[in-house]
């Protein structure tokens, strides 16, 4: 039988040893080389493009010989204004893509030293990162499959039986339940999307789907809706998982990654931030065959080319 790629030398070409074994240095090499790839690592000014800067190496930074604007590797990008050292950012990127479904706030902070509102925000921010990968506002061609899963909403039975209510019913519902819809393609991208209802996912797939893809889904009502646009393979899973190749099984897999990443290492997610957890899980699916080093490397690039963040960056001082 052959070996699994997760389990081969291949997957492993990064540690958190090697990471810190190169130091600080490093660390900030490699933010510069994936913050300005097209000069190898030489500064360019975010402010009027001149690729020639004076070093200012007490603290880091750079000011530019054209404009004199002061600038640093992070300036403008989602790690701006960050007060971790860079060998801290490297390591906290490198445990989020180690962990194949997902690293609980509280081991991070421990991990890496720092305390759990930093750990929370910091972790946000790659997931934000990590989301430019996944929605990258082209279609999903070929075959496609669709479905939902409900995550969130768990309302708790009361103690005595005769007080217990019917958890099903709206009226006794919190208002905290919301489905996760995801569009698959066959060995290929995931698209995630959190709403209230899985019928919406007929809309979703109109603006996400070829019209040239075939679809695959399960036998759900609202997804009828779907055959006035492809030619959908249905399959009842009440009766049968997979039906002479009609399945939904590729999104499945996915979501039971994403369950595992909340019920066994979150536990509880805000229906507020779903979406955040969902695009991670949809990352981590879609590389799954490639080594961890590269996916450190993608996830720096990405920050390094993602602005700052509207929804993070100050975060715990507009929560207190």
């Amino acid at each position: 039988m052959a070996q699994h790629f997760l389990l081969s030398a291949k997957s492993r070409t990064l540690s958190l040893r090697q990471i810190y074994k190169g130091g600080e240095d490093a660390a900030y090499k490699t933010f510069c080389e994936m913050r300005w790839p097209e000069t190898g690592g030489e500064a360019v000014c975010p402010h009027c493009g001149h690729d020639d800067a004076y070093k200012i190496t007490t603290r880091r930074k750079f000011k530019c010989k054209n404009c004199h604007h002061q600038f640093s590797v992070t300036s403008g990008t989602i790690f701006a204004s960050r007060k971790m050292d860079f060998v801290d950012l490297l390591a906290a990127i490198c445990i989020l893509v180690n962990a194949s479904k997902g690293v609980s706030m509280v081991q991070l902070s421990r991990d890496i030293d720092c305390q759990y509102k930093t750990a929370f925000v910091l972790a946000h921010k790659i997931r934000e990162a990590m989301a430019s990968e996944v929605h990258t506002g082209e279609v999903l061609e070929g075959h496609v499959e669709i479905d939902g899963a409900f995550f969130g909403g768990h309302i708790r039975p009361h103690n005595e039986k005769a007080k217990r209510v019917d958890r099903r019913l709206k009226r006794n519902q919190t208002g905290k339940r919301r489905v996760v819809i995801t569009m698959r393609e066959r060995e290929g991208r995931t698209l995630p999307f959190v709403r209230m209802s899985e019928g919406e996912g007929v809309a979703l797939a109109n603006e996400n789907v070829s019209r040239m893809s075939t679809m695959s889904a399960d036998e759900a009502a609202h997804w009828d809706e779907l055959h006035m646009g492809w030619d959908v393979d249905r399959v009842n899973h009440s009766e049968i998982y997979s039906d002479h190749g009609k399945h939904t099984n590729w999104v499945e897999s996915y979501f039971s990654r994403l369950r595992r990443m909340v019920q066994g290492q979150h536990h509880h997610v805000s229906p507020q931030y779903l979406y955040q957890y969902a695009n991670h899980a949809a990352w981590l699916e879609d590389n799954r065959r490639t080594d961890n080093g590269t996916l450190a490397h993608i996830v720096v690039s990405n920050a390094m080319g993602s602005p700052v963040s509207r929804q993070w960056k100050g975060y715990w001082q507009r929560a207190a």
